[in-house]
């Protein structure tokens, strides 16, 4: 038996949807495989932490479905039984469906004996993304196998870049607990944007990469807006125009949606400033009575990891 873990994404990181991810150290998905006597067959055999709404059909679970393709595309002799933990919630915009995809093939492919590269495997735990989302993006799925921050330049060909992250950075996800599809939450944007706010955002991106590299973090905060889903996906996230003041207003150089939400996610220069920051969020889910659980982390740069 094989198992292995892939970690939690923040995508789009407010100036880069469907473009940006980075990978945090927890929570994340496990996944283990093992050969079954079948030739090629992917037989699901146990789900953990679903609460029961993950399909046992291989072909229609995000975990499994880059699978079916990897041992087609191998030509696999045997086929693969699996057992599916998931750790962290559906809908949370943290990468749930990524997580589980990511951490699917990259346990069968060691099965296999390491026939791919972990890049080569995005494609195909692209194809678990696309059964959750309904679209092939790898802005949670490139982090999450990969490790650290990374853009998409191109889908058509994938085209992936690794980023750099400045070490003194640190990183809190908030997740209230409330569910938001993926799928839902992308039927709100609007399919066309307005040329001005095009151009506004090419900009942020581009000082985004910037920043980066220039380690300038009074850059990166004023790069990191988002004028292509924030407006939209806001009104869904209880009390966001208050977590967001409050996390900007305790150290925070940059704060939004992680994903689709709705979690949110703030980026801060110094350790105790994140703390104050996910305590002081956090503090105000609670006070209007909804809980959530924060988790606070360095970027995570090793991505997909194999247990055991």
């Amino acid at each position: 038996m094989v198992t292995a873990f892939a970690p939690a994404t923040v995508a789009n990181l407010n100036c880069g949807f469907d473009v940006l991810g980075l990978a945090i150290d927890a929570p994340g998905d496990e996944v283990s495989v093992w050969f079954n006597e079948t030739k090629g067959q992917v037989r699901i055999q146990q789900i953990e932490g679903d609460g029961g709404k993950l399909s046992y059909d291989p072909q229609k679970n995000t975990a499994t479905a880059g699978i079916v393709t990897l041992l087609r595309h191998v030509n696999a002799k045997k086929g693969v039984d699996v057992i599916i933990r998931k750790n962290m919630p559906l809908g949370s915009g943290l990468g749930s469906s990524a997580a589980s995809a990511v951490a699917g093939v990259v346990a069968a492919n060691h099965l296999l004996g390491n026939p791919l590269t972990k890049r080569e495997l995005v494609a195909f735990a692209l194809d678990g993304e696309e059964v959750a989302s309904g679209a092939r993006h790898a802005d949670n799925v490139a982090p999450s196998l990969l490790g650290g921050l990374t853009l998409i330049r191109s889908y058509d060909p994938l085209d992936i870049i690794e980023l750099p992250f400045a070490r003194n950075l640190n990183i809190v996800v908030v997740h209230p607990q409330v569910e938001i599809l993926t799928k839902e939450a992308r039927l709100i944007l609007p399919q066309q944007i307005p040329l001005a706010v095009a151009i506004n955002q090419t900009g942020n991106i581009a000082a985004f990469i910037a920043a980066l590299y220039e380690r300038d973090t009074a850059l990166l905060s004023r790069s990191m807006t988002d004028l292509f889903a924030e407006p939209y996906r806001a009104k869904a996230i209880p009390y966001f125009a208050e977590l967001k003041q409050t996390a900007l207003a305790n150290g925070a150089v940059a704060f939004g949606i992680s994903g689709s939400g709705p979690s949110v996610f703030a980026i801060a220069p110094t350790q105790p400033a994140t703390a104050k920051v996910a305590n002081e969020v956090c503090k105000i889910l609670q006070l209007h009575q909804i809980n959530c659980t924060a988790y606070i982390s360095k970027l995570n740069t090793r991505g997909a990891e194999i247990l055991t």
